[in-house]
């Protein structure tokens, strides 16, 4: 059996700034323990940098794919076939998604530091959610990828082309 292929995927990862920031909270940690030496000051440079890093990765490691049939955004798994029409969102218009014009029951995978997005229409009529918001470097891409998955959910098993033997 193969993995299934994936069509799109990217991780949000954090910015430069972030990792200069994590340096600073160490050099911040050396500072308060250098009245107990320089080897406790260099340990807390070391560890100050290393917990700073560790949460500002975890924080920032969240994956946007579409695999299998599915859009797979952090946590969420949502399947193309409920999923409806694609907007990509400028800078402006996301961050207008983003604050007035943003539903309290729509599922936003927000990233501050990623200036673009893509906003996907829920079709699902058992699901409340009207929309799902998501942050990504690459919104042409994924509604690009979207629309060829949906396209492939449409059609049906038998009228696929197989792979003929020679």
């Amino acid at each position: 059996m193969q993995p299934p292929v994936t069509a799109f995927e990217e991780r949000l990862t954090a910015p430069r700034s972030w990792w200069l920031i994590c340096f600073l909270v160490g050099i911040a940690s050396a500072l308060i323990a250098l009245p107990f030496g320089s080897l406790p000051a260099l340990g807390a440079l070391v560890g100050g940098t290393a917990v700073a890093a560790v949460v500002a990765s975890s924080y920032c490691s969240v994956r946007i794919r579409v695999v299998a049939g599915s859009l797979v955004a952090g946590e969420a798994r949502i399947p193309v076939t409920a999923l409806g029409a694609s907007e990509v969102l400028g800078p402006k218009e996301a961050q207008a998604w983003r604050t007035y014009k943003a539903d309290p029951r729509a599922f936003m995978l927000l990233r501050s530091y990623v200036p673009t997005a893509l906003r996907v229409e829920i079709t699902d009529p058992d699901d409340t959610t009207p929309y799902v918001y998501l942050s990504t470097r690459t919104p042409e891409r994924l509604a690009k990828a979207l629309a060829e998955a949906q396209a492939a959910s449409e059609t049906p098993s038998d009228a696929r082309p197989e792979a003929q033997a020679d």
